[in-house]
């Protein structure tokens, strides 16, 4: 399968780290020793700079740059109303760059795949998409709910299992989260990790047969994808929908356990396909935070440097949930990184979802 374009999407408006940690201190009057630990987390996040949708403007007081949080504690009601507002402009802006880059024209879609875990409604993105690009009314619709930030993993599998059944299919994968929806101001350790961490974007791939099609920079052909779960890691992480937005648990195990378990299971994938560790060109870490990309690194024996695209997406986008691994394939493409490329993510399970790319 091949990809055959690529677009990205964020929200306008952007705030630096510094001003959402005033942010999170004005909605969550805390002690001075949470605020030293609170203060500590947002430093150490790798995020500088992040797109939300619940951003009135970009500069100003720190406190007026949003409302949303300000005025009363959403609902869940309250934040999925939000949340179909602004879904359907960013997944429309992704996927006409993605057609732009594809040069494929919106009526060849035979299949539409959308990926999200941050909010439902219905009829949802993927009417809004079909509507707005005049997609085939006949086009067959998947949806990819729930499952996290390797969530688009799923939808290129899918699209991949399409492909393979139909060599004349022609898939639209469009993964969109809305995370800033869901901060929580009740102060624990979990709830500030995510509210630093999180942020909003979209991510659009058109995919088609690679039959006849040669490797190229300007391209990636997926070959292979992967699934591990991890036993008995259920604890590690969650995502839970509340009376006041969907909760997030993070354990600080988690860096471990990927430390421990991931090399066996990658170590035989590869091997399946007859490739080891060191023969990856290039490696494309969903950005889940420092600790993470630093676990994957160790644990597999790649320097850090290996890793400078995912930190550089993490830098100045965030952890965006299951867009965000292409918007690190899109860096690394953009600085020729050489093949093959496996892409990595995880999710609650704890589960990691991987792709082998030439």
């Amino acid at each position: 399968m091949i990809i055959a374009g690529i677009g990205t999407s964020v929200p306008k408006h952007t705030i630096e780290q510094s001003a959402a940690f005033e942010i999170m201190k004005v909605l969550s009057p805390i002690e001075p020793h949470q605020s030293r630990l609170s203060r500590a987390v947002y430093h150490n996040s790798g995020v500088a700079t992040r797109h939300c949708v619940i951003l009135d403007q970009s500069e100003g007081e720190h406190a007026s740059r949003q409302q949303f949080f300000t005025d009363h504690e959403p609902t869940t009601l309250d934040r999925m109303k939000k949340y179909e507002t602004s879904a359907i402009p960013l997944a429309l802006e992704s996927c006409g760059v993605a057609f732009d880059e594809s040069k494929r024209s919106p009526k060849e879609i035979t299949h539409l795949v959308t990926v999200s875990c941050t909010g439902f409604f219905s009829p949802g993105v993927d009417l809004a998409i079909i509507k707005h690009f005049g997609i085939s009314p006949e086009v067959a619709r998947t949806n990819v709910g729930f499952m996290g930030c390797h969530g688009l993993f799923n939808g290129l599998r899918v699209a991949q299992a399409f492909i393979d059944a139909d060599p004349t299919a022609k898939v639209l994968i469009c993964a969109l989260e809305l995370c800033s929806l869901h901060h929580q101001y009740e102060w624990t350790t979990d709830n500030m990790v995510a509210n630093a961490l999180f942020a909003d974007g979209s991510a659009a791939i058109v995919a088609e047969s690679s039959e006849g099609k040669t490797d190229s920079v300007e391209t990636y052909i997926l070959v292979k994808t992967g699934s591990f779960v991890f036993q008995e890691t259920e604890f590690a992480m969650s995502w839970r929908i509340g009376d006041h937005g969907f909760e997030m648990t993070l354990s600080p195990e988690t860096p471990r356990l990927i430390h421990e378990h991931l090399r066996p299971w990658l170590e035989r994938w590869l091997a399946a396909q007859g490739l080891a560790i060191n023969d990856i060109g290039s490696w494309a870490v969903h950005p889940g935070g420092p600790r993470i990309l630093k676990a994957f690194a160790e644990s597999i024996d790649l320097p850090i440097e290996g890793l400078a695209a995912s930190f550089h997406i993490l830098n100045h986008y965030g952890n965006m949930s299951s867009p965000t691994i292409a918007f690190v394939m899109n860096h690394l493409k953009a600085t020729n990184a050489p093949r093959p490329c496996v892409a990595i993510g995880f999710g609650p399970g704890l589960v990691t979802e991987a792709a082998l790319f030439y």
